[in-house]
């Protein structure tokens, strides 16, 4: 049951985007086509699934020989490592993903939600239901928080996406509508935080 409660305040009560307001820069800036959305969101899942649990080991060994202070510096380098990863696989699966992603690709790199939750797995701040702290759950609250953004960013680009359609007022087109609709979804997600 303690895992079902955390992917659920993973992915609803506790969004990485809504309700932390963390990876908001490539949320803006991928989320115009859906196709996009769906690439990045596969990026991001399997990015910081696997930096979560790299991090997580190279975290046991930093406590082991007391160079916790390195964790930053350290975790940013294994991120930046596993981004370059994804883009040598892309750039050989799917060149039309790849071209499409763009620069929002790279900045996986400095996405701030995956050296947030690499550092509240490493520093033990996401488990709030009465588990152990090991790799498994740290490992499981990393996957559904990928998940959770994305989610949120499917969303809102289908939102965006229907705005295309509608008679918006000139000052209010592009960039004004969606930081709009983003506060009016991050509201709707507050509406989750009850059930956990």
């Amino acid at each position: 049951m303690g895992y079902l409660l955390i992917i659920i305040a993973a992915i609803l009560v506790n969004n990485i985007v809504f309700s932390q307001f963390l990876g908001i820069c490539p949320f803006l800036g991928v989320s115009k086509k859906l196709d996009t959305a769906y690439g990045m969101s596969a990026a991001v899942i399997f990015v910081l699934t696997l930096a979560t649990i790299v991090t997580y080991l190279i975290n046991l060994l930093l406590i082991k020989w007391e160079l916790e202070f390195l964790q930053t510096i350290v975790f940013i380098l294994v991120i930046a490592a596993l981004v370059q990863l994804v883009e040598i696989i892309l750039k050989k699966i799917s060149p039309a993903l790849y071209s499409a992603l763009g620069i929002f690709l790279p900045l996986i790199t400095t996405n701030c939600a995956v050296l947030g939750v690499a550092i509240n797995v490493a520093t033990k701040n996401f488990n709030a239901y009465g588990l152990d702290y090991n790799l498994l759950t740290g490992t499981i609250f990393a996957f559904a928080t990928a998940v959770g953004y994305g989610l949120s960013l499917v969303l809102f680009t289908g939102v965006r996406e229907q705005l295309k359609l509608a008679d918006i007022p000139e000052g209010m087109q592009g960039t004004p509508i969606a930081i709009l609709t983003a506060g009016l979804l991050a509201m709707a997600f507050m509406g989750f935080s009850g059930v956990v």
